[in-house]
């Protein structure tokens, strides 16, 4: 179980978050448009996964919106939270996001469980905790940022630098 703060509480998480290394499991979420995306379709490329509890709140479309902002065609963003794909679509047509795909873990829980980010307590019960997670080609995690304080933002360009990094075979996979 893993513990992260909000207004000077401390809630938990249903797992443990993956360490640096380990490789990435296999998920089904459904896009805006209820098809189903897994991990395993983006297979042979490094990509971003952008977790956080949901859209609605200031914080986690701030944290989308820098990363539609830093990121292009070569580096795939996936959006992920509990938020239905209707309000998930709303807001990347209302904002015009090109640069993230928003995909939601509302129909059976599995991505939350398996990634350990399921909150389990307190008023954010059943929503995803926050956490920002680069994958190589091969789908091991390189970079990982689990925001302790849910009401801080993730390090969104320390993950486009990361991203950039595996582009360039610099970073030592």
């Amino acid at each position: 179980m893993s513990e992260f703060q909000l207004k000077n509480s401390t809630y938990h998480t249903s797992g443990e978050v993956y360490a640096l290394g380990q490789q990435a499991p296999d998920f089904v979420l459904t896009a805006t448009d209820f098809s189903e995306v897994s991990l395993d379709d983006y297979k042979g490329k490094a990509l971003i996964l952008n977790i956080f509890p949901s859209i609605d709140t200031s914080i986690c479309f701030s944290s989308c919106d820098k990363f539609n902002a830093l990121a292009n065609e070569e580096i795939p963003v996936l959006c992920i939270s509990k938020d239905l794909p209707f309000a998930l679509k709303r807001v990347e047509e209302q904002n015009q996001f090109k640069n993230v795909r928003f995909l939601s873990d509302y129909r059976d829980n599995f991505f939350g469980e398996l990634y350990g980010l399921t909150i389990i307590d307190g008023p954010l019960r059943g929503l995803l905790a926050r956490e920002v997670i680069v994958l190589d080609s091969e789908h091991f995690i390189m970079y990982q940022d689990y925001v302790t304080n849910i009401s801080d933002l993730p390090q969104c360009e320390l993950a486009i630098d990361i991203m950039n990094e595996l582009k360039e075979g610099v970073r030592n996979e």
